[in-house]
């Protein structure tokens, strides 16, 4: 009898193992976020299998010897196909009312982004339309678009609140947000962005809107997250502000986002999408998760960035559809040693994109990652930016079993191929989707 019949025992029942994958790729490492030469580790297995048991991930390895140890309820042949960890969304606003393809139209004749919202385009219009809107159906049209964000690999997936920009509203949004995560199978993370421009209302009156967001706004949606599931389940609450000439100034901001961290939420920022204004360096003084956009960023604000403990989130889809040649410079900011996410900034103005796909494409092609930094841009070190990086994002023993069967062997065709979609299955918490 061999030693390995003498000391195995029956097969641990299981409910799914996923087997036979051309690649299994993992992007398992330490409990930090990527930096550097990390950033193109991936920990791919050849014929690889995945054991899921009660929504989590109990085991990763080889074919053969996962199938030899477990014995599951459904199985997944993943031949000729490579698994990926879900893709996590760190930047969206997935919940507004109406469109602006009107501005789509003007853009291509010419129209600044800045130009738009001069002329009561812009958030602004948005937020007309979100106020107008009921709950129902804010609830109905945000659950398509989380449809087609899931259909495209999306399994975790940031929302924020700032296009209420009043008290009520914004309520009304972190509602839609809460009953979203408890509806749809994508996970939600919820951050509120009351500071995102200030409304008609306080048009001339930018420090009134500011105190408004930080003496009424901001105490009710901690009241908010405190009653809701959210804090009951462990997902963090974030803060964010738009820093920019045409919206908040880097005192206002930083008074913002200080009163969001005295309160208990982390703290985001849009900075240096349009105008380098110190916001970075703000924010990366209060501690911030991520500071995203960075279109605008000087090399030394870079510089320290990639020295500091958050993660830099650029929005390539963004510039993409503003056709904007100027890109916030990730392959920079990766050589300097950042930890570098991406993200859709799913918006109906500046970015209407719902794949990570294809934000990957854009990324590789006018940033110049590579394709396995950009697949670690998606998944694990989006999931710090969300602080989930021990929950979800990669694919070890422990961790969420979120999951993707691609349509091709290897996993770089994500980004090699654009205008379609990779993801031939989804799974989500051990659940085919």
């Amino acid at each position: 009898m061999s030693e390995t019949t003498s000391t195995q025992g029956p097969p641990e029942a299981i409910d799914l193992l996923i087997h036979s994958a051309s690649q299994l790729v993992t992007c398992a490492g330490d409990e930090n976020p990527r930096r550097g030469a990390a950033m193109r580790q991936l920990n791919i297995i050849d014929n690889g299998a995945v054991a899921v048991h009660r929504e989590r991930i109990v085991a990763v390895g080889h074919t053969y010897d996962l199938r030899a140890r477990y014995e599951a309820h459904k199985a997944i042949d993943a031949t000729g196909r490579a698994v990926v960890p879900g893709f996590v969304d760190s930047h969206t606003h997935a919940v507004y009312g109406g469109d602006r393809a009107q501005e789509f139209e003007m853009r291509i004749r010419g129209a600044t982004y800045v130009e738009i919202m001069a002329t009561g385009g812009g958030i602004l219009s948005t937020m007309q339309h979100t106020r107008q809107a009921s709950e129902e159906a804010l609830l109905v049209t945000a659950r398509q678009r989380l449809d087609q964000m899931l259909a495209q690999g999306s399994t975790t997936v940031e929302i924020k609140t700032g296009y209420g920009l009043d008290v009520q509203s914004e309520l009304k949004m972190l509602r839609v947000i809460e009953a979203l995560d408890r509806t749809h199978a994508c996970d939600v993370v919820p951050t509120f962005l009351g500071a995102h421009t200030a409304p008609p209302e306080y048009k001339d009156d930018a420090e009134g809107y500011t105190r408004l967001v930080i003496e009424e706004m901001l105490p009710q949606a901690v009241e908010w997250y405190q009653a809701s599931h959210f804090a009951d389940t462990g997902v963090p609450f974030f803060a964010d502000v738009f820093c920019e000439e045409h919206a908040f100034d880097v005192s206002q901001s930083r008074r913002i986002l200080h009163a969001a961290l005295d309160a208990g939420l982390r703290a985001k920022i849009h900075v240096d999408q349009f105008n380098s204004l110190g916001g970075l360096e703000m924010a990366l003084d209060l501690g911030v998760t991520s500071a995203d956009h960075l279109e605008a960023s000087t090399p030394s604000s870079l510089q320290r960035l990639a020295q500091s403990d958050a993660i830099a989130v650029p929005l390539p889809a963004v510039s993409f559809n503003l056709a904007d040649d100027k890109y916030a410079d990730a392959r920079a900011l990766l050589d300097a040693g950042a930890a570098l996410a991406l993200a859709t900034d799913l918006n109906p103005g500046s970015a209407p994109c719902y794949g990570m796909p294809l934000v990957m494409a854009i990324a590789c092609r006018y940033q110049r990652l590579l394709p396995a930094e950009a697949l670690i841009t998606s998944t694990i070190n989006a999931a710090h930016a969300l602080s989930l990086g021990m929950r979800i994002g990669s694919l070890e023993p422990g961790k969420q079993a979120d999951l993707l069967i691609l349509r091709d062997h290897d996993y770089r065709h994500c980004a090699y191929f654009f205008g379609g979609n990779p993801v031939h299955t989804v799974i989500k918490r051990g659940q085919v989707v």
